[in-house]
């Protein structure tokens, strides 16, 4: 099954089955021209690979998903000139990463998204994700961001071979 990213005139919208959801995407919107630091989320299929999640904050969630916990040192390179680029790296590391134990709950549970991993192409975008949302659903960074509860409904029936599906219908 596929999680169908939209836009509608109240803002972005995650289909799962029968379930809608409101959603955040990337602060710039969608893009059919992703690049590393445009804050636009990638139109596309991309599957859902593995969850990562805060074994510190909440038990393991139930999914079908390959599953791991995240590490203090865990992070995860977006450095495009970098050899370890869009994957994960421990820390300390050298090159520009994000870190994935966040302080502000947004990565408690993060789905891997299958966007520029195989083959991993410099400068076409990373740490493309499916994760927590804020609160008031504000632009991310191009990840797709659900509610913690959604996102864990989500999981429960997710299997591998599911995917997020960024659909661009139009201005919203």
């Amino acid at each position: 099954m596929d999680l169908v990213v939209t836009r509608d005139g109240n803002g972005y919208q995650a289909r799962w089955g029968e379930r809608q959801w409101r959603c955040a995407v990337g602060r710039s919107g969608f893009t059919t021209a992703k690049c590393e630091g445009d804050g636009a989320t990638p139109v596309g299929r991309w599957p859902l690979r593995r969850l990562l999640y805060r074994a510190d904050r909440l038990p393991q969630p139930r999914t079908a998903l390959p599953a791991a916990p995240i590490a203090a040192e865990d992070g995860w390179c977006d450095a495009p000139d970098d050899p370890a680029y869009n994957q994960p790296v421990r820390l300390p590391y050298p090159a520009s990463h994000e870190v994935m134990q966040r302080s502000d709950g947004l990565y408690d549970l993060v789905v891997v998204l299958g966007y520029n991993d195989d083959p991993v192409v410099a400068g076409l975008g990373s740490a493309i994700f499916l994760h927590v949302a804020q609160d008031d659903y504000r632009g991310t960074e191009g990840c797709v961001a659900l509610a913690r509860a959604d996102l864990l409904h989500l999981l429960a029936d997710a299997e591998p071979g599911d995917a997020v599906r960024v659909v661009d219908g139009g201005p919203a």
